[in-house]
């Protein structure tokens, strides 16, 4: 009997598993909602790709930022890991590591890694400025700076930005005295203390020049210049292509949240951003930012021709060369 009694129960145990199998290999009501949910989730880790960004401590880092913030990035499949550089050399160190995929940068920029061999695209314009101060009332307008002193940082943006402003005006970089100074605080102090006729400076330090009694005689946005850019290596462009589409649907978000907000909503997290003074929040103006556009073809011809100029590019590189239609067409 108890033979018997086993070899029941062994039966019992053998059609449980069966059915059990048989059950699997149909497809199951709950076995079909687990394949979906797990699908549902690989979409979802699949929709939000990575995209790490080199930012500067700059206003054209802004709708990055507040895209981060707001959740704009992940509502449109990306997620921006923003990494922020206190120096374009601090950045381009990471970037040359390969630890960042996109940059914030300018047109001298473009065209020195193009001439290193370094593949990268200039997907869009960002929305930095550069502005020329000066405390001296002698100085009334940028023709007055003949034979003055101006204060720069050489081979790059900045004097590429002086140099189009001076030839606005009828001048020409042989007519000022330049005084090399990388640091841009410095620039400031030195202006400041009337160890220069002009500098050309970036926010937040534009702001800071101005509550200290300094004089704006041009900008890069009166004076119609713009050489500030977002780039990706082509590398990036060809693996991340819908992930930076993404990122610019994100980023006309972030403009137009900030168009239909008041600036009292988001400006702690631009003075933490850019580095403005506290004591400064009310004299704060945030630019009007548009939607993202591409690079004009004739900024970078006219930066890749000042480049040219001064040695900073030998390499026979047209624009059409480093700007991408990933987003844009040229």
């Amino acid at each position: 009997m108890k033979k018997k009694a086993l070899k029941r129960m062994l039966m019992l145990s053998m059609m449980v598993v069966v059915i059990a199998v048989l059950a699997v290999g149909c497809g199951s009501k709950n076995n079909t909602n687990t394949a979906s949910t797990e699908g549902n989730a690989a979409e979802t880790s699949k929709e939000a790709v990575t995209l790490s960004l080199g930012l500067l401590p700059s206003i054209d880092a802004i709708p990055f930022v507040i895209a981060h913030e707001q959740g704009f990035d992940k509502k449109h499949g990306v997620n921006l890991d923003i990494q922020t550089f206190k120096s374009a050399k601090d950045r381009d160190v990471a970037f040359q590591a390969g630890k960042l995929e996109g940059i914030s940068a300018d047109l001298v920029a473009i065209s020195i890694y193009n001439e290193a061999g370094l593949d990268v695209k200039i997907t869009s314009t960002t929305f930095g400025e550069f502005d020329l101060l000066t405390g001296n009332d002698a100085i009334q307008d940028v023709k007055d700076l003949k034979g003055k002193t101006v204060i720069l940082s050489k081979n790059t943006s900045t004097q590429y930005t002086v140099a189009m402003m001076l030839k606005q005006a009828g001048l020409t970089e042989d007519d000022i005295t330049v005084t090399e100074v990388p640091q841009i605080p410095t620039r400031l102090e030195l202006l400041k203390n009337n160890k220069a006729d002009a500098a050309i400076l970036p926010e937040p330090f534009v702001t800071m020049g101005k509550a200290s009694g300094l004089r704006v005689l041009s900008s890069t946005h009166t004076a119609g210049v713009n050489p500030f850019v977002l780039a990706f290596p082509q590398t990036a462009i060809d693996a991340k292509a819908d992930a930076i589409r993404n990122m610019y649907a994100a980023y006309d978000e972030a403009v137009a949240y900030m168009k239909s907000h008041d600036q009292s909503e988001y400006i702690d997290l631009v003075i933490k951003e850019v580095g403005y003074p506290e004591t400064l929040k009310d004299e704060i103006k945030v630019p009007d930012y548009v939607p993202a556009n591409q690079v004009d073809v004739k900024e970078v011809e006219a930066a890749f021709a000042w480049a040219r100029e001064k040695g900073l590019l030998s390499k026979n590189i047209s624009a059409v060369d480093v700007i991408s239609d990933v987003q844009f067409k040229k």
